[in-house]
């Protein structure tokens, strides 16, 4: 039977941050990569879709427009990585502004999973929610527990075969409530797990699942999950899938 380890049972090593500065240092760091990296990238991403939609007038040789496409993709890639880098800076240097507040977790999943439908059908991987209209209240920053949904269905997505399911569940335990996201990919050995809690880590993926990820999505899902007085658990083995397990107070 395939080993079991949960993140808990892992040494808590901090993840990397600007050490050393103060809180007003901090915030300028993250003011200057905000606008001194998305504005660029904002700017590619937009060119390039000019140029791809030939809004000026024809480019000419049709392999413009590939060049134009793989512009746009690349742009929109890195905008991706610096959004997540900045998120887990802030995170990690508690510079994050949370809401914490009851909100209905039947809502916020349904919400994600529609939100990621259409990247799960061209990706063939089937989402689903055991029994919505039974899942309890939490006590969350709403715009929190999205992002740890989206990235914690986002990675499971990306190592499910081709018409296996990605299910999401909830239930309330005493005071906690526990929401899993399970797939039935691979997995990986139990005492590799904690390597992908660590930023820019990385499993194997199944085949065509998509661009590859810069390996932030379970490093941020780990710090929001704690910044909300909660956390983040790992169920994995060799052949055994995987399943991230989220727990947050109860509302």
């Amino acid at each position: 039977m395939p080993q079991v380890l949960a993140a808990t049972e892992i040494e808590q090593t901090p993840l990397p941050s600007p050490r050393g500065l103060d809180a007003e240092a901090k915030r300028s760091f993250l003011r200057m990569i905000s606008h001194e990296l998305r504005t660029p990238l904002n700017s590619i991403i937009g060119f390039s879709e000019v140029l791809r939609c030939q809004l000026c007038g024809p480019l000419g040789a049709p392999e413009y427009m590939e060049y134009a496409q793989i512009i746009g993709d690349s742009g929109a890639k890195m905008l991706r990585m610096v959004n997540q880098i900045v998120e887990i800076v802030r995170l990690e240097s508690h510079a994050a502004d949370l809401d914490l507040r009851p909100e209905p977790l039947e809502s916020l999943i349904e919400e994600v999973l529609q939100s990621l439908r259409q990247e799960a059908q061209t990706m063939g991987v089937r989402l689903a929610a055991e029994d919505l209209s039974a899942m309890p209240w939490v006590q969350a920053d709403a715009r929190g527990l999205k992002t740890i949904l989206v990235n914690l269905l986002q990675n499971a997505m990306a190592h499910t075969a081709e018409d296996e399911p990605v299910v999401v569940r909830a239930r309330r335990i005493d005071r906690r409530v526990v929401i899993e996201v399970e797939d039935r990919g691979p997995g990986v050995e139990a005492l590799e797990a904690h390597r992908l809690l660590r930023p820019f880590e990385k499993g194997s993926r199944a085949p065509g699942r998509g661009p590859d990820g810069a390996g932030l999505g379970l490093p941020i899902a780990l710090l929001l999950s704690r910044a909300m007085d909660g956390d983040l658990d790992i169920r994995t083995g060799l052949g055994a899938g995987f399943t991230a397990v989220v727990t947050l107070p109860a509302a």
